[in-house]
């Protein structure tokens, strides 16, 4: 009799979350209908984390030009790849030499993590040699608009960068340039390119008072320069040709490397992520190698195989499916402590890229990342709604020609509907 209740309960509890279920999937399905969504091309999935039951599925087996929402690709690949501490460089020492290689961490002397592992390091020996070219990368990447090589956002990929691969120059009751060493370089000049294509001559408005950040050009020249002026008299610089190095040496905590690439959505960071999670398989660095051996082994469960070809998602040839976001979400669920995976993601209304969208009424309820082209914004990550339920979704937007600000309200009321439904 205990028992015929019990599945009488069940029963009923099935039901109404069938219900639910269907009503929801009416109301969406009724929301992508309108004229809004008419003229651009939409994916969206939702899924129980618990259950992994499929709540809402619009095109989700579609593919799409992620942007950013590449990079839950490459904190998936770091933090199953990387250690607690990021690998800085390889190094071997005979007698008063260190020789130092590159993992590509990008953490060293940047402006933001100010990391001196190498430098403190190499302090202690009367000769330092710096091995370079130990990359398969192309500087920048497949599929990345050439006319943003003074960007911010398109720092050169590199084994070993400096300073973020940036000159950070400002303005306030004088010239001020970081690194200084790179100050005979930069001059005032209204011209509207900040750098020359392939030179490191520098340009700055000199009626601008804020900071700029202007990527330079990482040849042997520029790396022998930066090197000299911190240890002077003991830096060699020389072409990487198979020398086998003996220890590893550790930077920062890895989260914070992950938290700044996701929150800020840095591309620089993410680009060298990807190498220095190739450094793990070989000394030569490729970031090529090492999505392949991710797509092949971590992810190789997923339904629909991407086209992955960068770490920043600034490249317009990345296509994944919402479905795909979903699947590698999903496992970043099941395998890392909720605490600290929300801490890696911007939050609705409060960090990051998010911090002006997405609000809660009294706490966040969304934690995810954005990507944005022109005509295309994306969003994937996790929603608790009202209830207590984690819901993992992705909700994809290519290839309109309205207002990031409107396609983020239209999804803002799609989000804060399952948040007070499920």
């Amino acid at each position: 009799m205990m028992l015929k209740k019990i599945l009488l309960f069940i029963g009923f509890v099935l039901m109404l979350t069938g219900c639910k279920s269907t009503k929801i999937n009416k109301e969406l399905h009724q929301h992508l209908d309108t004229d809004f969504y008419k003229n651009q091309f939409t994916g969206v999935l939702v899924v129980n984390s618990k259950t992994n039951d499929t709540i809402f599925n619009h095109n989700a087996d579609k593919y799409f030009s992620p942007a950013s929402n590449t990079k839950i690709v490459t904190l998936f690949t770091a933090l199953q790849i990387l250690p607690d501490s990021i690998p800085a460089f390889k190094y071997s020492v005979e007698k008063d030499t260190i020789t130092i290689l590159g993992t590509g961490d990008p953490s060293f002397l940047h402006s933001y993590f100010q990391d001196s592992t190498a430098l403190n390091l190499a302090k202690n020996y009367a000769k330092v040699n710096i091995l370079i070219n130990n990359i398969t990368d192309e500087k920048l990447g497949p599929g990345w608009a050439w006319e943003d090589y003074d960007t911010y956002f398109s720092p050169e990929r590199s084994s070993f960068p400096m300073y973020g691969n940036v000159v950070t120059v400002s303005n306030e009751d004088s010239l001020q340039v970081y690194p200084s060493v790179l100050k005979s370089k930069v001059s005032y000049s209204e011209n509207e390119r900040p750098r020359k294509l392939n030179e490191n001559d520098f340009y700055y408005n000199s009626k601008r008072k804020g900071k700029r950040e202007i990527p330079f050009v990482t040849d042997s020249t520029l790396i022998a320069d930066l090197w000299q002026d911190l240890l002077p008299n003991k830096i060699t610089v020389s072409n990487y040709q198979g020398e086998k190095m003996e220890e590893i040496a550790y930077s920062i905590p890895s989260d914070s490397l992950y938290k700044k690439m996701m929150h800020k959505s840095d591309n620089h960071l993410a680009e060298q992520l990807l190498l220095v999670a190739s450094s793990t398989l070989s000394d030569t660095l490729s970031s090529k190698k090492m999505r392949k051996f991710v797509l092949e082994n971590q992810l190789e469960y997923l339904k629909h195989q991407p086209r992955w070809v960068d770490g920043s998602g600034l490249s317009r040839y990345n296509l994944f499916t919402p479905m795909s976001f979903v699947q590698i979400l999903s496992k970043l669920y099941a395998e890392i402590p909720q605490e600290r995976l929300f801490q890696l993601f911007p939050v609705g209304g409060e960090s990051g890229t998010l911090k002006k969208y997405y609000h809660g009424k009294t706490a966040p309820y969304i934690y995810a990342k954005s990507g944005t082209f022109s005509n295309n914004y994306s969003l994937s990550g996790y929603l608790i709604t009202n209830s207590g339920e984690v819901l993992i979704f992705s909700f994809m937007n290519n290839h309109y020609q309205k207002s990031s600000t409107e396609i983020k309200k239209q999804m803002q009321v799609v989000f804060e509907y399952l948040r007070d439904t499920y």
